[in-house]
């Protein structure tokens, strides 16, 4: 239907069929459950091997279970001023980050020689190693870092991306590709941890069904659970959202446990619907679409 829509209204062809991707490669990569595939900057992990440098910053986070260390490289990006440096610090500090380092490869031929940043003096041999290796550095490049806890690593990271990626700088470098960018993304995860009420909450509600597979572990590992969801995104932004619903009073009443809710307090919530289920209902499910946002992009306006 939206390929239909695209090409009928703009003679635009979108992808046939949309590209897929789970939502972990997503987070991984891009740091977002609705990526800009028009960007081609992606994350390198570094976690793994910051854990013993001397660099507190990055150090701490890597040794950290909620912590992650990352790289952006931006090839030809060392002629970034350290004006528009400080300037991208700036704007990493709204989503919470403490601060940007960045290593600037002048010749990486000459190793750490080469190399130009407040930060490489703290770094041991391996760790410089691993991130010209595992970015693909060259000659001219910057890579920019984030280290925190994963939730402001990817916010961070993620906003530092599309920014630097949006510019003028980065379409004149091939940084860009205009174009109609759609993917699904699927395999979200059916909770996240809530600190401060130490309890599991369910990202999208708790109404969605876990993947059949998962059904064995919602008891006892409920963070590995993956959910029957998906949305369609393009270009940065999401554009549709749906899920297949539990059908099963008895999966449904495991979720509720999953996310504390006794079995009284059910009844009292949501007993409409559990007595319902135990009659039968058939597996269901949908999509809904934000049509607002699909006429906005189309239209080429700012916001909706």
């Amino acid at each position: 239907m939206i390929r239909h829509i695209f090409k009928t209204v703009m003679d635009v062809e979108l992808a046939n069929p949309f590209p897929v991707m789970p939502y972990s490669e997503a987070m991984a990569k891009y740091g977002s459950d609705k990526p800009d595939l028009r960007v081609n900057l992606e994350f390198t992990e570094l976690t793994d091997v910051m854990k013993d440098v001397d660099f507190k910053v990055f150090s701490g986070p890597a040794n950290s279970d909620n912590g992650r260390v990352v790289g952006l490289r931006i090839p030809g990006g060392a002629e970034i001023s350290r004006s528009e440096i400080d300037e991208y610090t700036k704007f990493v500090s709204i989503y919470g980050a403490k601060g940007l380092a960045w290593i600037k490869v002048n010749q990486i031929a000459e190793g750490r020689n080469g190399l130009q940043s407040p930060i490489v003096k703290n770094l041991h041999d391996e760790a410089v190693k691993a991130i010209l290796e595992r970015t693909g550095a060259q000659d001219g490049d910057i890579i920019f870092f984030g280290a925190d806890t994963i939730k402001v690593v990817n916010d961070a990271m993620g906003a530092l991306r599309v920014k630097i990626g949006h510019s003028e700088w980065s379409s004149s470098k091939g940084l860009f590709t205009k174009a109609w960018k759609p993917l699904w993304v699927v395999d979200f995860p059916m909770f996240e941890y809530d600190e401060e009420n130490a309890r599991w909450v369910a990202c999208h509600h708790p109404f969605t069904s876990p993947k059949d597979e998962h059904l064995s572990i919602l008891d006892t590992d409920p963070g590995s659970c993956l959910a029957k969801a998906y949305d369609m995104v393009l270009n940065g932004w999401e554009i549709g959202g749906g899920s297949v619903r539990i059908h099963k009073e008895s999966v449904q009443s495991e979720v509720f446990r999953a996310l504390k809710i006794g079995a009284s307090e059910a009844q009292a919530k949501f007993g409409f619907l559990l007595d319902a289920l135990k009659y039968g209902a058939p597996p269901h499910g949908g999509i809904a679409f934000g049509l607002d946002r699909i006429v906005t992009m189309m239209t080429g306006a700012d916001s909706i």
